[in-house]
């Protein structure tokens, strides 16, 4: 307000005096009056205030604005849906091959272990090759490996030590799938825009996460196993497919020139993320979560069977509400937007993890079973996105593919330790209380990284991120 004068808004949504007539004009353009009315009358003026969405949101419609990010996302929900609906089903046929909480949790293990190997050379291939075609290849045996596994249900001829072998091939796979199209992300958007990409890479991943395990359920009931991993061929070939049509410059699909031999690049991985003072304590953190937290959401057929008695229906109502969770932890995660906190928020939900376990195996109750999935699953993303958004922006871009590789390896192999483990410890006291013993070692974890998560935030959470909007010029327009 200017010079004790009163001050009232004008229609257009401009300060003006009781006594002004300045906006009787019909000009289009309200610019001119509005610095004729501050000449006049002494008020300071501006245009009206737009409304705007969240920073989060805004960051994610620009995301998917461009081309690239459209082509990327949905060729990623299109394959990540293929991937849960064929794991619901491969769970299931473990289950009814040998009934066995231990063969359970060994089929998971060789899914996932080969990461311990191959995750960190597949960084290193993927720091010096071209991504794309990269992805394609791997994409490309996870297409075969389901053909050749559905045709062998359809057939008669599998067995549980076949789902072995070809669990471990599309383990391996998988290991050389993440790093490579997971560094193809900040080619999608501007540096500031990514958290809000990795955000919706991590919601798309549990929109598949929560459409997949009720469709899988769906087809199993109703068709049985086999066509539900045929599904799951026909996703992949397609997703790999459209990886064609992104345009990526040449220094985001490349990497870097070959300069040392493969083997002491992938080292150089390995010390680059030891030896940095947030990713390392952020990577530990994240590997013992996933050996005591993640391993019970890998046994829920058993758990869906022998503890709550509701067969394939009840093993495809527990996955849903495990995607039903991460779902929504992933667009209040998307919607925040920014790295503010980031680090806090990604070591607090390691204590929700363990609630939402042993919520999971208090009671036989099915519905509280269901909110204990669901709870543990939202505190898994949440750590996840976290975690990840904050290592992809603090690697420098030439060792971004390793420490991508490790962080897969972590995610992968940590779980499938964790779930043998867990598989053989129910074979001797019973899912439940094993499931119980595993939350409790959780929360030893969670008190060491909440010591450390103030250090770690500083060297974190600075230089990326939405900017915040400039401040408005005192006085002006």
């Amino acid at each position: 307000m200017g010079r004790g004068k009163s001050v009232m808004a004008s229609p257009m949504g401009i300060a003006a005096s009781p006594a002004c007539r300045c906006y009787a004009s019909t000009s289009a353009s309200p610019l001119p009056v509005a610095r004729l009315c501050t000449a006049a009358h002494g008020a300071t003026v501006g245009p009206p205030m737009p409304l705007r969405a969240p920073a989060g949101l805004r960051s994610l419609g620009r995301t998917l604005s461009h081309r690239n990010g459209r082509v990327f996302y949905a060729g990623s929900l299109l394959a990540w849906t293929g991937m849960w609906i064929q794991r619901i089903a491969v769970g299931w046929l473990a289950w009814e091959l040998t009934y066995s909480p231990f063969w359970l949790g060994l089929v998971v293990f060789c899914d996932l272990a080969p990461a311990v190997i191959v995750a960190p050379i597949a960084g290193a291939v993927a720091d010096r090759t071209d991504r794309i075609r990269l992805t394609m290849a791997a994409q490309g045996v996870t297409a075969v490996q389901s053909l050749t596994l559905g045709l062998l249900v359809l057939t008669g001829l599998i067995t549980i030590e076949l789902l072995l072998a070809l669990e471990f091939v599309v383990g391996v796979s998988n290991s050389f799938t993440q790093p490579a199209r997971q560094t193809l992300i900040p080619a999608l958007v501007p540096r500031e825009d990514l958290p809000a990409a990795v955000a919706l890479n991590s919601l798309t991943f549990n929109v598949a996460r929560f459409a997949g395990p009720a469709i899988s359920g769906a087809l199993i009931v109703w068709a049985g196993v086999a066509p539900a991993i045929l599904v799951n061929c026909a996703a992949y070939l397609i997703a790999s497919v459209s990886l064609l049509m992104l345009r990526i410059a040449a220094s985001e699909r490349l990497g870097h020139a070959p300069t040392r031999s493969l083997r002491a690049e992938t080292l150089d991985g390995f010390r680059y993320a030891a030896r940095h003072r947030g990713i390392g304590p952020l990577l530990l953190f994240a590997a013992l979560m996933g050996v005591f937290a993640r391993p019970f959401l890998e046994l829920l057929p058993a758990f869906a069977d022998s503890v709550f008695q509701r067969g394939a229906p009840g093993l495809a109502m527990l996955a849903s509400a495990t995607g039903g969770g991460a779902l929504v932890a992933g667009l209040l995660l998307a919607a925040r937007g920014g790295t503010r906190g980031l680090t806090f928020i990604g070591i607090a939900a390691g204590a929700a993890m363990a609630l939402g376990g042993f919520l999971f195996v208090a009671t036989v109750i099915f519905e509280i079973g269901l909110l204990g999935a669901a709870i543990a699953a939202a505190a898994q993303i949440v750590h996840g996105v976290a975690i990840q958004t904050l290592v992809q922006g603090a690697a420098d871009r030439a060792m971004r593919g390793r420490v991508l590789s490790l962080w897969g390896l972590i995610i992968r192999a940590c779980p499938a330790l964790g779930a043998l483990g867990l598989g053989a410890l129910a074979e001797a006291i019973g899912l439940r209380l094993a499931v119980a013993c595993a939350s409790a070692a959780c929360l030893p974890v969670w008190w060491w990284g909440m010591r450390r998560q103030r250090r770690v935030a500083v060297v974190m959470e600075r230089g990326i991120g939405p900017k915040p909007p400039p401040p408005a010029e005192k006085g002006g327009i």
